[in-house]
């Protein structure tokens, strides 16, 4: 079965916050999510700021834009050095072509990935959008068409892991958000597993962000996850 590898979630606003989580799970996790709010806030130096400590990095910004102007917001992550950068699948299959061409050029060592159907939707979501399909119908679509344009995996829910797999095989990356140890709150997600059952899926990437962040102890907290994974 592949190995999950945790990716801490760095849902804050400033390098300081940042740098207390990293104190305190030192030696636990290497790997670490920059989202939209911190990346909006402090920009490169951020990035700058986790490489010069060696760990890994998701950039997750989600581009969906015209072909031309996705690829080259790729090529741009890419230069920073993170480890994977993410679009958004409903882009089409053009602009994940000349994003997977462009993250080729730039570094095909870094993963790019796409985002299929976003935890917190669910099928009333998707009817809002005209869509008369599952959420999980519409994340294997999405799935095999980001395959198809030469992306190296998909963001979905842990809840659609296992037909992911059997539609795009083993090798094909999964990055599973949405992820709550068992009796924790689920907030805004609404298609969650525990760790345990999303390690069991095969998935290679399991998000988890404020299960850790928000704990009175982070790096307990993450050693509790850490143990359920591996026990899975």
């Amino acid at each position: 079965m592949t190995k999950s590898e945790v990716i801490v979630a760095l849902d804050y606003d400033t390098p300081q916050q940042v740098q207390n989580l990293l104190d305190q799970l030192s030696g636990t996790i290497r790997y670490f999510k920059v989202g939209k709010q911190l990346f909006t806030q402090n920009g490169p130096s951020i990035v700058k700021m986790l490489k010069d400590q060696n760990y890994k990095i998701f950039l997750d910004l989600k581009f969906h834009d015209i072909p031309n102007t996705t690829a080259q917001a790729v090529r741009s992550a890419l230069e920073l050095g993170v480890d994977m950068v993410n679009v958004h699948a409903s882009g089409g299959s053009e602009m994940m072509r000349r994003s997977a061409e462009a993250a080729k050029e730039t570094n095909p060592d870094a993963l790019l990935i796409a985002v299929t159907v976003l935890t917190s939707m669910d099928q009333n979501a998707l009817s809002e959008l005209g869509l008369s399909v599952s959420p999980q119908e519409q994340v294997i679509r999405l799935a095999k068409l980001a395959q198809s344009s030469g992306i190296d995996g998909v963001v979905a829910s842990a809840k659609e892991s296992s037909l992911i797999r059997e539609a795009c095989g083993v090798d094909f990356n999964q990055v599973l958000p949405g992820i709550r140890p068992r009796g924790a709150d689920v907030q805004d997600q609404k298609r969650v597993l525990s760790p345990g059952e999303a390690a069991a899926q095969g998935a290679q990437y399991l998000v988890i962000g404020r299960p850790i962040t928000k704990a009175e102890s982070p790096a307990a907290s993450a050693e509790a996850i850490l143990k359920e994974i591996a026990e899975a």
